[in-house]
């Protein structure tokens, strides 16, 4: 596997990116009259994932970015969940619940396979410790 410099080479960063764009435009074209608390919060979540990414990423230790990928795996949940709210507040129709339904559980996978990658590397670091 080739080394990774930038966190804008990530998939995983990415696809968060891309889940961040499709939310952010679908909640600009909300009523504003009908704009409610849980419209900001769904802007929030999917940013929340990018975010925990690239910072995990620049931080200085493996564990940390493990840390960070746990933290962007539950923002994907949070987004996923604040889609249902949505629906079930009639801001968004059932086609696009699915659609975006479908993305954010693409993003979650892929983060739960990079964090995967990294416990791997993680516990290949451990084992080259030495013992005392």
């Amino acid at each position: 596997m080739a080394q990774i410099d930038r966190f804008e080479d990530l998939i995983a960063w990415q696809k968060a990116r891309e889940l961040h764009r499709a939310v952010h435009q679908l909640t600009r074209q909300f009523d504003r009259s009908r704009r409610l608390p849980i419209t900001d919060q769904l802007q929030r979540a999917p940013l929340s994932v990018m975010s925990n990414i690239a910072e995990g990423f620049e931080r200085d230790g493996v564990a940390e970015f493990r840390n960070f990928l746990t933290i962007a795996k539950g923002s994907c949940g949070e987004t996923r969940s604040l889609l249902y709210a949505a629906f079930d507040a009639e801001l968004i129709d059932d086609e696009t619940l699915v659609r975006l339904k479908i993305q954010v559980e693409e993003t979650s996978r892929v983060i739960a396979g990079l964090r995967n990658h990294v416990e791997a590397k993680l516990k290949r670091q451990r084992l080259k410790q030495p013992t005392v």
